[in-house]
């Protein structure tokens, strides 16, 4: 199960790396009148599903949960809750790289936090190490630098044109 959990684990990063340099070639696949955004959205949550069952597939569950486990992991949501309330679904799911106009945002935690989504998704991760295998954990948090590092730099250059319906 090893490497079939490792492979559902990173799997969402090539499809994000795809759209970061790509965007054009998403809001084309997906036609006129859909939105990239909410269809990346879609495909997102399955890869997100994926990672899930691949991380359940290698833990071993235990109640009560540590310490650390709350504290880490409420954190980590909150951030992550604040930036999709914040950003929304176009916002958080690349709408400024599929041609949409993107508000700039300033409010807690922007401005506090360097990459708040992530790091609220690291602490998630942390929180859950009694439960699953260091490698796993890293592996994902791995992913999660690989992307931040894609997504910084922005080439406007790169951005998409939305296909009006």
């Amino acid at each position: 199960m090893g490497i079939w959990a490792c492979i559902g684990v990173i799997s969402p990063f090539p499809f994000y790396y795809f759209l970061w340099n790509y965007p054009q070639t998403w809001v084309d696949l997906c036609g006129r009148g859909r939105d990239p955004c909410k269809f990346m959205a879609m495909v997102s949550h399955l890869l997100k599903l994926l990672q899930f069952i691949s991380l359940f597939s290698v833990s071993t569950l235990s109640w009560p949960p540590p310490l650390y486990f709350w504290p880490l992991f409420i954190a980590g949501q909150f951030l992550n809750f604040r930036v999709y309330q914040l950003l929304g679904e176009s916002g958080t799911y690349y709408g400024v790289r599929f041609g949409k106009h993107i508000p700039w945002v300033t409010g807690f935690p922007f401005g506090v936090i360097k990459d708040p989504q992530y790091v609220g998704s690291i602490m998630s991760l942390i929180a859950c190490l009694a439960w699953v295998p260091f490698f796993y954990i890293l592996l994902w948090i791995l992913g999660y630098i690989f992307m931040i590092k894609v997504e910084s730099h922005e080439d406007p250059t790169t951005r998409a044109k939305l296909l009006l319906s």
